[in-house]
């Protein structure tokens, strides 16, 4: 109902006959019960305030954003997100548009954008529109980090060219100039064919560096078949298992038998859990320590947990824990864990890490029980 129809009709409320005020106040109420609707439906969270600072709606969506029950929102909730410079008043006094993305931790994290405008042109009061950016800045997020990976596919390819074949070129002529070395005195011999061992296996280091550059940024369908988590699990262990035992570290297994079948690739999940166990018992100190692997499942996926009681990983790592050619290793390619990543996330899976200096490290992969395919819509609906 339009503003100067409400204007005349409070004019001339004393000569209205009740029945026509009845009917009036009746479709006032069906309006405003109408808007209230739309309102709720809207899934940006909504506040109204009048020109006091007094709140006169908030809808479902701010109501679950500021995590809340109605009643308890006041404008200092979101003037925090504005920061320490904006304040409640300093924007009733300004009388002008504010619009600020902002990161919240609690109750959920989140990414918002708050948009607070004055209604009319004498103050009679604000209105509070709060975006969830969440989904758009994860969306931002993965669309760099495929850019990221694209931009390593197109380096992995000229890597190969430009070092893959003068890596075999040196390889050959070292192994020509090992059979020359055999016919120098004694005397030279012993030290050139040590200079050559070395070399040969700097050009083999380098050679399983390349190799393993490729595979983890090169994109592998799995070949997927029926099969259980547990059996890939000893049988990793079962591999290791000489190898952790020489170190002196002790291996705790909390398995359980009957969990649900997977769609995976057997050989590319096992070298999922090669390089997680592997890791673990590497970043144990010589005194020793423990591993702890279990499985267990979900409601939607399938988890195996590796933790270990070693060096842990410090808070500036963490951060950038999936760079290539990042490690804590000596010896290390910082490979493994991109490896991991990949496959996993090929498999529709995930993968959370928690850690601490010196107490040890925990990762957790989560494999969906049901493989996780996109549907796409027909390309035309029949009539």
């Amino acid at each position: 109902m339009k503003k100067d129809t409400i204007d005349k009709l409070i004019g001339r409320i004393d000569h209205i006959k009740e029945e026509d005020l009845q009917r009036f106040f009746v479709k006032l109420a069906e309006q405003q019960g109408f808007f209230q609707q739309v309102f709720e439906a809207i899934q940006e969270g909504l506040i109204l305030l009048d020109s006091k600072g007094k709140i006169l709606f908030v809808n479902q969506a701010a109501l679950k954003l500021f995590d809340k029950e109605r009643g308890q929102i006041t404008p200092e909730d979101f003037c925090i997100f504005l920061g320490r410079d904006c304040t409640w008043d300093t924007i009733q006094q300004s009388r002008t548009a504010v619009s600020r993305d902002v990161e919240i931790f609690y109750p959920e994290h989140k990414f918002l954008n708050i948009f607070i405008s004055p209604i009319g042109g004498r103050n009679q009061g604000h209105l509070i529109l709060i975006r969830d950016e969440t989904p758009r800045q994860k969306k931002n997020a993965e669309n760099i980090e495929a850019e990221r990976l694209n931009a390593l596919t197109l380096l992995a390819a000229g890597v190969a060219h430009e070092i893959g074949n003068p890596l075999n070129s040196i390889g050959l002529h070292l192994q020509l100039l090992a059979r020359k070395a055999k016919q120098l005195p004694s005397e030279y011999r012993t030290d050139m064919e040590e200079l050559l061992k070395t070399a040969e296996s700097e050009t083999t280091r380098l050679d399983v560096i390349l190799k393993q550059f490729l595979q983890a940024i090169r994109p592998t369908k799995p070949i997927r078949e029926p099969h259980n988590i547990e059996t890939i699990l000893m049988e990793v262990l079962k591999l290791l298992e000489p190898e952790i035992r020489q170190r002196g570290i002790q291996i705790n297994t909390d398995l359980q038998p009957s969990l649900p079948i997977l769609s995976l690739d057997p050989v590319q999940i096992k070298q999922v859990f090669y390089n997680l166990i592997k890791n673990a018992y590497q970043s144990i100190p010589p005194e020793g320590g423990t591993i702890l692997v279990k499985n267990g499942y979900t409601d939607d996926s399938v988890f195996v947990t590796v933790a270990d009681t070693g060096c842990g990983i410090s808070p500036e790592i963490m951060g950038s824990i999936y760079e290539p050619f990042l490690t804590t290793k000596s010896t290390g390619s910082g490979l493994g864990l991109l490896i991991v990543r990949r496959i996993v996330k090929e498999h529709g899976g995930s993968i959370t890490l928690a850690s601490q200096p010196g107490q040890g490290t925990t990762i957790t992969v989560f494999l969906p029980r049901v493989e996780r395919t996109i549907r796409l819509l027909p390309s035309s609906i029949p009539s």
